[in-house]
């Protein structure tokens, strides 16, 4: 396997299967990806790290209802900042945590500006609720049993480029190869999606999966990126 820093911009798959899934409430129906990374800030969930001023603690807990799940923790409060998780995410992690999605793991990538801002994401992800008594964190050390493989920051030995060092880091605490991978991440302060499909490859030329999420992951952007994977699957067959 071998992973570069750069690489040209991935394509971008139709929205036509995806919007045809949500339109009939179909599920999917795989091949899903050994190892489904996401970006945190603006990706995962709606803010960014780097603005937040305070670390969420248990009594910044908001409150609400959890897609028909009933209620939980659907926000957390950074000062007067809330941080909730992207429709998108919620569905992606909920199916996840129901074993929808047989095969696959979860993993969090993120560049993550400051040490501070990296604190602030990993006590949002073990406050915020994917189900009432689950957590984001939860899910995250679950599928590893209890082992932290997440790349949050970039502090050596993370950087800032994603392509150099937290993607071969997953590859190698994981063991997942990276034509096994799909990673979900917004691009809105560079194209890590390009870099991470350009660069982050095994021996047969082939690497990650990505889908950019300029507004957040939202439903039909998880649906598109499974089926683009699918896909890729399907014609490797």
């Amino acid at each position: 396997a071998f992973c570069r820093g750069a690489g040209r911009l991935a394509g971008r798959p139709s929205w036509d299967v995806a919007k045809n899934l949500m339109q009939r409430g179909a599920a999917p129906s795989g091949p899903f990806p050994e190892l489904c990374v996401f970006d945190l800030d603006a990706c995962l969930w709606d803010k960014e790290m780097y603005e937040m001023r305070a670390i969420p603690g248990e009594d910044s807990k908001v409150f609400g209802d959890l897609s028909g799940r009933g209620e939980g923790v659907v926000g957390v409060m950074s000062g007067s900042d809330k941080i909730s998780l992207h429709e998108g995410a919620l569905l992606a992690l909920q199916g996840h945590a129901d074993g929808k999605l047989p095969g696959m793991r979860i993993a969090v990538a993120s560049s993550a500006d400051t040490p501070f801002a990296a604190r602030v994401g990993r006590a949002a992800l073990a406050l915020l609720e994917v189900v009432p008594g689950l957590t984001v964190w939860d899910l995250l050390l679950r599928d590893w049993d209890g082992a932290d493989v997440n790349q949050i920051g970039r502090q050596p030995p993370l950087s800032s480029n994603k392509a150099q060092t937290h993607f071969p880091r997953l590859r190698q605490a994981t063991g997942v190869r990276f034509d096994r991978m799909l990673f979900f991440d917004d691009c809105n302060w560079g194209d890590h999606i390009g870099m991470v499909s350009a660069g982050c490859k095994e021996s047969s030329g082939r690497g990650v999966v990505g889908v950019r999420t300029p507004y957040g992951l939202k439903k039909g952007e998880w649906l598109q990126g499974l089926d683009l994977y699918a896909r890729k699957e399907s014609n490797m067959a």
